[in-house]
């Protein structure tokens, strides 16, 4: 089957922008990179080729140029193209490692935070997405406004959770007054958000409230 027999919808590109890059297969993804297929086979049957020649992704990686060209169906371009995907997310990698910050504690967040949400004039409630090593993988303000429990839903925390399979988050709002002491809505939002954490299996290590030049811990308050 050629690329042009699939249903739009279903091909690989159309699919990344209604689906995300997530949603695709590594066979899917080396198709794109590769753009076109052959004479005699499409572009997903040469990018499976691809991958089966390497045995996955691992040996592919490390391919070379010319290694690249053995395979039947890829000449220097398609080549070129792979060889410089792979070596950019590598490089991202690099990058990605060197800069994690790590949370060891509520000084830590909120040391991490602080400048970006202590002159915030709304009140901005925003998640730490953590590896097994308590990496910050990834920021998300999830919700802009007063805080109350029925506008943080615990489902757009963990969204980003899933996406970023992170072992666990840390949760932070700011005070606009400076005042930190935590709200009922505050104690509230966070018994919900750690019951639900708990059910999925991704903890929540803190929820940490903002002010000016100060912070509060909930979990050292015994919320958590």
């Amino acid at each position: 089957m050629m690329i042009r027999d699939v249903p739009k919808s279903e091909r690989p590109r159309e699919r990344m922008v209604r689906e995300g890059s997530q949603a695709l297969s590594n066979q899917e993804l080396i198709a794109l990179l590769l753009g076109s297929g052959t004479k005699s086979e499409s572009v997903i049957q040469l990018s499976a080729r691809v991958i089966q020649h390497f045995d996955g992704l691992k040996l592919l990686k490390e391919a070379s140029i010319k290694e690249l060209q053995d395979i039947k169906g890829i000449g220097e371009a398609k080549a070129v193209q792979l060889k410089a995907a792979m070596e950019l997310g590598k490089r991202i990698q690099q990058f990605s490692i060197e800069d994690r910050y790590t949370i060891r504690s509520p000084e830590d967040a909120a040391n991490y935070m602080m400048e970006e949400m202590r002159h915030l004039t709304q009140e901005h409630f925003v998640c730490l997405y953590l590896n097994t090593k308590n990496h910050v993988m990834h920021k998300q303000t999830v919700f802009i406004g007063s805080l109350n429990a029925s506008i943080v839903h615990p489902r757009e925390v963990f969204k980003e959770a899933f996406r970023y399979s992170a072992a666990s988050i840390v949760c932070l709002h700011n005070h606009p007054s400076g005042d930190v002491s935590p709200s009922q809505e505050d104690i509230e939002v966070t018994k919900r958000l750690v019951q639900s954490g708990r059910m999925l299996g991704i903890d929540i290590l803190d929820h940490i409230i903002i002010g000016e030049q100060r912070y509060c811990s909930l979990k050292e308050k015994g919320y958590i």
